[in-house]
């Protein structure tokens, strides 16, 4: 999947790499043979696609009603719906793992359990230092920044890179969502904070330039737990 994943469990975590693997093969936009590069070259009619891939996409599509089309899986000029799938796959990795386990995909964190999880959320200017500890006993931890893969998000209204924001993380009960959320608020810039204080369910810290830090007051709950 282009990062790594690691699983901390005692159930079934050689089903969930499993999984996972056939997530890569199946949505990589990266490999020529995967369903996701033969759609968009045109060899595969998304009719004919495997029902999971129908269903990212079509939650895809909702998702760019749901954030006025700034989660969009055609942002980018072809079809790249990895904003969604890598917390989609990590959501069900964890619930493949069991109940108690721990799945940290490319910093993307699912966690559920009787014991509370410290989860590090990682400086945009310093890989070595924590912008902040969350406490969490069970949910799912997304942040979206451009500090490893470059300006890779874009403002689907202007074709260019978001100005004015560093990174967004976001905290809810499913990590697909939570990963969307943080894509298309990033995606947003600095209008970004207004609109993740209206997502319900959810809480969010936003990094913006400046080293100016907006969070929702769940997300100082967290923090402070």
């Amino acid at each position: 999947m282009g990062m790594p994943v690691s699983i901390t469990g005692a159930g079934d975590v050689d089903g969930a790499f499993a999984w996972l693997r056939w997530v890569d093969a199946t949505f990589s936009t990266y490999r020529p043979d995967s369903e996701i590069r033969r759609i968009e070259r045109g060899e595969l009619a998304r009719a004919d696609a495997h029902p999971l891939v129908r269903l990212v996409l079509g939650r895809c599509e909702r998702l760019r009603r749901e954030t006025r089309g700034y989660f969009d899986a055609r942002a980018g000029g072809g079809l790249d719906p990895s904003g969604l799938v890598k917390g989609w796959a990590a959501e069900r990795a964890w619930r493949i793992a069991g109940p108690d386990a721990c799945v940290d995909a490319g910093g993307d964190v699912r966690v559920g359990g009787t014991r509370p999880w410290r989860i590090g959320i990682r400086h945009p200017h310093d890989r070595t230092a924590l912008a902040a500890t969350l406490t969490l006993a069970a949910g799912a931890v997304a942040t979206s920044a451009a500090y490893e893969r470059g300006d890779h998000i874009l403002d689907p209204h202007t074709g260019q890179p978001p100005r004015g924001v560093l990174s967004v993380t976001v905290v809810g009960p499913d990590l697909a969502a939570a990963d969307a959320y943080a894509t298309a608020a990033f995606a947003m810039g600095e209008a970004g904070p207004r609109w993740t204080a209206s997502l319900r369910g959810y809480e969010a810290m936003t990094i913006l330039a400046g080293d100016r830090v907006l969070t929702t007051p769940g997300f100082d709950a967290l923090m402070a737990a």
